[in-house]
């Protein structure tokens, strides 16, 4: 008697889960694409706000030269060759 007991309990608790997850689960699923889906949106909008019109140029920072890179440039005339053979 108690082996029919514990299987009765054990089968209608089984249903029961089986029934709560029928309906819960597409509802939380729905609301994670949902969140997913607004990160994205998020995520597109922030790369299409800082967009500027083309041919436009704009330089934010240019880098100190150094005395090396100074001296290089006044080394004079290069002159690019190509090998004969």
């Amino acid at each position: 008697m108690p082996l029919l007991k514990f299987l009765i309990i054990t089968i209608l608790v089984l249903w029961l889960i089986r029934m709560i997850a029928r309906l819960l689960l597409p509802l939380l699923f729905k609301k994670m694409v949902s969140k997913v889906q607004e990160q994205v949106n998020n995520q597109y909008r922030q790369q299409e706000s800082p967009r500027r019109p083309t041919g436009k140029l704009s330089v934010d920072y240019v880098p100190p030269k150094d005395k090396e890179a100074r001296a290089a440039d006044k080394a004079g005339d290069f002159i690019d060759f190509e090998e004969l053979k």
